[in-house]
């Protein structure tokens, strides 16, 4: 195989097998490429385990990056293919409780397969042959639907806290249950995840949201204790009841899960948009004449900021977050709104997720879905120059007029696309007009 050629990670990591075995060591698929395969489920990373050495590695496949060399992991590269080799290994104690205070070297498998988290996870694979090596059960609890930490699951989640997460990802997304002695000790060890750097805990609750079954995900989280030590914002919707003229689907933690579990290949921002568009709920509900939640989007969006700010999420997509929360009860003005205002609404950044929140809402609560069609139809209507049509008119337009620049123009200018968007004005002598009557207004 060239240096050069393109391969998948699948030939990449079967070549390295190649390699290995031909030159006297042991080699083989380990991990979540195994599992997923037996489930028939899509592979797209693969991971080999071996008992050649990390200089060893290195030797065979010049150029690779020895990512963590004390840990015996190496990345060999082939145009895009990335796959990770790995030393068969046994860990010491986990002082940090993240990573093995030291480790041993091994050239047994089945040291390897006992120091790993999970059964499901402890599977190697012989790509020549077929033949799987399952030491700690794995395929059975495969082939029953079961998530179990290998040994004492205290011991396992003591080791990295982050595993308790890990254990909800793979039921979630696997539609798998939790083994009880596993489930007791995750709820046991909940208070570990709060010495969990906060964004690991982000990055395994953003694939919670949008690897696959989201809903299941969360309602593991709420089982297990876990929600309100990671996200007591979001298990404060639990019992918040809301107007059932509204929402019948009952209160807040309902609605919400109703929609994660109707998102479909959601991105990171739609995700965590619609676990938080209601999290203003709780802390603004009153009953007056009947249940209300007065201001709750503004609300709901500082708290969905402060949140993901903890769990040090990208700014991005705290920006894109915050602007879905706060804006996601506009839609109950679309009815009433200037033409001018429903363009601008319309040709807002990441409107696509606005509105898909917005059909999600409705779904999961009342489904009336007027406005959503009203609007999608509005949007297959209009050309993209008739949501963005180029300014008739400039601030540089309005001072060759002989009008100083001031906080005046700023004004007069929106007041004059508006304009434009309802077909008030069509041609550049008509806006600069418009423009000069406004100004005169409250003169020169």
């Amino acid at each position: 195989m060239r240096e050069s050629e393109q391969v998948s990670n699948e030939e990449l990591a079967h070549e390295i097998c190649r390699v290995l075995r031909r030159n006297g060591r042991q080699a083989f698929l380990v991990g979540g490429c195994v599992r997923d395969r037996l489930l028939g489920r899509p592979v797209e990373d693969f991971d080999i385990a071996t008992d050649a050495r990390p200089g060893e590695v290195a030797a065979l496949f010049p150029g690779c990056h020895l990512v963590g060399a004390h840990f015996g992991v190496a990345a060999v590269h082939r145009g895009d293919a990335r796959v990770e080799v790995a030393t068969f290994r046994s860990d010491g104690p986990y002082s940090d409780h993240r990573r093995p205070d030291s480790v041993r070297f091994e050239t047994d498998p089945r040291a390897d397969a006992l120091r790993r988290d999970f059964t499901i996870n402890a599977l190697f694979l012989d790509p020549a042959t077929g033949e799987i090596l399952d030491f700690a059960g794995g395929r059975q609890d495969l082939a029953q639907g079961v998530v179990r930490a290998i040994g004492d699951p205290a011991a396992r989640f003591a080791e990295d806290h982050l595993r308790l997460l890990r254990a909800v990802r793979f039921a979630a997304r696997l539609g798998f249950t939790i083994e009880p002695r596993t489930a007791t000790a995750i709820q046991e060890s909940r208070q570990g995840l709060l010495t969990v750097a906060p964004e690991r805990t982000r990055a395994e609750l953003d694939r919670i949201l949008t690897e696959g079954g989201a809903r299941p995900g969360f309602e593991w989280l709420n089982t297990l204790g876990l929600l309100d030590t990671v996200l007591p914002e979001v298990a404060a919707m639990r019992g918040v009841a809301q107007p059932p003229q509204f929402h019948p689907e009952g209160d807040v933690w309902t609605h919400t899960l109703l929609m994660l579990g109707a998102m479909e290949n959601p991105s990171l921002s739609l995700a965590w948009g619609i676990l938080l568009h209601d999290v203003g709920k709780p802390p603004t509900f009153r009953v007056a004449e009947r249940i209300r939640f007065d201001g709750h989007a503004t609300v709901g969006a500082r708290i969905a900021v402060e949140i993901l700010t903890r769990l040090r999420a990208p700014g991005a997509v705290v920006q894109r977050v915050d602007t879905l929360v706060a804006e996601h009860l506009r839609f109950i003005d679309v009815p009433r709104m200037r033409e001018s205002t429903l363009r601008r609404f319309l040709r807002e950044p990441h409107f696509e997720e606005l509105l898909e929140l917005h059909r999600l809402d409705c779904l999961s609560s009342h489904r009336n879905l007027g406005t959503y069609e009203a609007l999608r139809r509005r949007l297959g209507e209009l050309e993209a120059e008739e949501l963005r049509p180029p300014p008739l008119v400039r601030g540089g337009d309005l001072i060759a007029m002989g009008y100083a620049p001031g906080p005046r123009f700023r004004e007069v200018l929106a007041a004059v696309e508006d304009a434009q968007l309802e077909s008030r004005v069509s041609r550049r002598e008509e806006a600069l007009e418009l423009a000069r009557r406004l100004l005169d207004q409250n003169g020169r």
